[in-house]
């Protein structure tokens, strides 16, 4: 993403469509009073970084459930330290 197109916030509202349109491309960097604000990604960009992180997110709990069972976690236990209201 090196080469990210910027523009501004308000050339960004005046040429929506090509901001649209370069998106497709690449991300596309909007920014205000001179500072990043947001970019733009195209939806299927949008949909594979969404599936990426889902799946991160599953390997990390998967193994944290290894980690517990190995530290003797179990449903009981669990149960136990969910029902203690102190």
């Amino acid at each position: 993403m090196a080469s990210m197109k910027t523009i501004t916030a308000l050339d960004a509202k005046n040429r929506f469509g090509e901001v649209m349109e370069a998106a497709q491309r690449q991300p596309v960097s909007i920014t205000r009073n001179g500072r990043p604000s947001v970019v733009v990604i195209s939806a299927e960009s949008y949909a594979r970084r969404q599936n990426v992180a889902r799946e991160r997110m599953r390997q990390a709990m998967q193994r944290a459930g290894e980690h517990a069972a190995a530290q003797g976690l179990n449903e009981d236990a669990l149960a136990k330290l969910l029902a203690d209201e102190s």
